[in-house]
């Protein structure tokens, strides 16, 4: 794998801080790449921006800035405005489809995927959107084994709530099943089998 780079972004209070971690870790200690991971959020503690940037790839990483994005997750409205002209061409937007109303279009990948509503609905919580968010990177950019990211949650996630963040991983999961066309599934241009 070459140099990958991705990007978690939304409010404060959607656990993208947690998700970045746990991607991460999943890619690093369970899948044997190089990873840096850093974050950034506004002093408040809902409803504020926040990001995560993680490069990941096969070889030590000299530059740990995130630049020219491969991957961009949204989920919201304000942070794919801001942070869609970071993506390269050829690149990947998934954007929650009620929080997103308007994605841009580009030479990348468009997924509009009900993220929120899937943890509303099947977890009974917003907060449990950034395991679901995990479930959807993985099947559809293929950045990660979805085995990676079970371990990766099992040893991250607060005691007690292993299995609740295991089944809002796995809704993720069958989630991009559902709503991403076959052709577009673990397929991101440059990661290798």
């Amino acid at each position: 794998m070459e140099r990958y780079e991705v990007r978690l972004s939304g409010e404060g209070g959607q656990g993208l801080v947690l998700a970045g971690a746990i991607l991460a870790e999943a890619a690093g200690i369970y899948g044997g790449k190089f990873v840096t991971y850093t974050q950034s959020y506004g002093p408040e503690s809902r409803g504020g921006g926040c990001r995560s940037d993680l490069i990941i790839s096969d070889t030590e990483i000299d530059y740990p800035i995130c630049a020219h994005l491969d991957l961009l997750l949204c989920l919201t409205q304000k942070s794919c405005d801001t942070f869609s002209s970071k993506l390269k061409p050829g690149g990947l937007l998934i954007a929650d489809s009620k929080r997103v109303t308007n994605p841009p279009s580009g030479p990348f990948r468009v997924h509009s995927v009900p993220i929120l509503q899937t943890a509303r609905q099947k977890m009974g919580r917003e907060v449990a959107a950034n395991m679901v968010c995990l479930g959807v990177i993985a099947k559809i950019s293929g950045l990660v084994t979805i085995e990676a990211l079970r371990q990766a949650v099992a040893a991250r996630v607060p005691k007690g709530t292993e299995a609740t963040n295991l089944r809002a991983l796995e809704a993720g999961y069958a989630l991009a099943l559902e709503v991403a066309p076959a052709d577009a599934l673990c397929v991101p241009a440059k990661i290798s089998a």
